[in-house]
């Protein structure tokens, strides 16, 4: 590509580049010398599952790695003993060391469905913070000002709101800027929650004299709710290790609208053909279902491979266009007598709480042997060896055998 094809690539689905003739500048000189862009992305390893909302910023990095820059995954084991405070209106519980060890196991697997592993450098921020020292640390904290660390709008916010800022929370910015210090970053990628923390990182590399970093940021894409971010929170997030089947239906369940955000941020479709495609369905020339259906396929293809991407469809239409039931359906065990309806449901993790499933049933989601419940105080009469086929909305199907 030339230098002008490599920003178009690396511009798609960007919210803001800080500043691009930096990279520009950057990706001449990387061209003319020979040597790779060291680009950053650092995640704290909080929770054990990556969901799509994740890899909008891992895409991004892949498209560097793709483009042979260096892909450099931060894994934040000494940032998430503190929180990232970022988007939050209260503190963040604090995670032990083997709970974040744990989940950056779990990290390292689910990445690599996306980055190249061959071409992936895995740090972990605790290699420098745990040598700076109490003294060392006393010293970074000299460079920024509290002034400077409570202009950001989440602190902000939680100061007006009269809500309480743990001071461990105030040091979460300076860490990560530092981190760009000790990796010699040239780009940082991050979404747009962690702007402030990346410009704190540029200001830290000017102080050490390094070239500050480009700041790339990336958009919070919305769940499959159209509204919210994606969260596990908002039950609305579609993870990556999901069943292919189930991740089919959930991205087939977006509207329209936000099809067109997925294809954006979650596909290596180019802008330009996006666009064509959109202006093709506005024209009434292509079905929006059938380009949701490819981007469905698309994203399975991703994070399975191409085979389950068809299989997924080929089962969609079998349950939802035919109306009949999966080939395959999980089978779980529960004790045999009278069960009510609801705490069948939460017994099975059908239902998160007993109130879930309560709306769930009232609101007619639910289905016993293909009849359906919309009473919450439905009981069910389980005998040991019988089983039923309990179904909830259009995509769960579990068979539950008394024993």
């Amino acid at each position: 590509m030339t230098i002008d094809e490599q920003l178009e690539h690396l511009r798609k689905g960007a919210a803001e580049i800080i500043r691009e003739e930096d990279l520009r500048a950057r990706l001449e000189r990387s061209a003319r010398m020979g040597v790779p862009l060291r680009v950053k992305l650092g995640a704290d390893p909080t929770a054990p599952d990556i969901h799509l909302g994740h890899t909008v910023v891992l895409r991004k990095l892949r498209a560097f790695q793709e483009l042979g820059h260096t892909a450099i995954f931060l894994i934040g084991d000494f940032t998430g003993l503190i929180g990232d405070p970022s988007g939050k209106n209260a503190t963040r519980p604090q995670l032990t060391r083997a709970e974040i060890n744990a989940n950056a196991e779990t990290y390292k697997a689910q990445i690599f469905k996306l980055l190249d592993p061959e071409k992936t450098v895995i740090d972990f921020n605790s290699r420098w913070m745990d040598a700076l020292g109490a003294d060392g640390f006393v010293r970074l904290a000299s460079r920024v000002t509290v002034k400077q660390i409570l202009e950001r709008d989440d602190f902000q916010k939680r100061l007006a709101d009269e809500r309480p800022i743990a001071l461990h929370e105030l040091l979460y910015p300076l860490v990560q800027g530092y981190d760009s210090v000790a990796l010699e970053a040239d780009v940082e990628l991050g979404g747009t929650d962690q702007k402030f923390n990346m410009l704190v990182g540029r200001n830290l590399q000017r102080e050490s004299e390094q070239e500050p970093q480009v700041v790339i940021t990336m958009p919070l894409l919305e769940g499959t709710d159209g509204v919210q971010k994606m969260s596990k929170s908002y039950g609305n997030y579609i993870g990556i290790n999901e069943p292919p089947q189930e991740m089919f239906g959930k991205v087939m369940s977006i509207s329209d609208e936000l099809m067109w955000r997925y294809y954006e941020l979650l596909t290596d479709v180019p802008a330009k053909q996006i666009a064509e495609l959109r202006a093709a369905t506005e024209a009434g020339e292509r079905n929006p279902r059938d380009l949701k259906v490819e981007l469905a396929k698309r994203i399975i293809a991703d994070f399975h491979s191409p085979a389950a991407a068809e299989a997924a469809e080929e089962e969609f239409n079998r349950v939802f266009k035919r109306k009949e039931i999966p080939d395959e359906i999980e089978e779980r065990a529960v004790a045999a007598g009278v069960w009510k309806l609801p705490r069948l449901l939460v017994e099975t993790a059908l239902a998160a709480s007993m109130g879930e499933a309560r709306r769930l049933i009232e609101q007619g989601g639910v289905r016993l042997d293909g009849e359906r419940h919309a009473r919450a105080d439905s009981e069910l009469e389980l005998h040991a060896g019988q089983s039923v086929l309990l179904q909830v909305g259009k995509r769960h199907f579990l068979r539950v055998r008394g024993v």
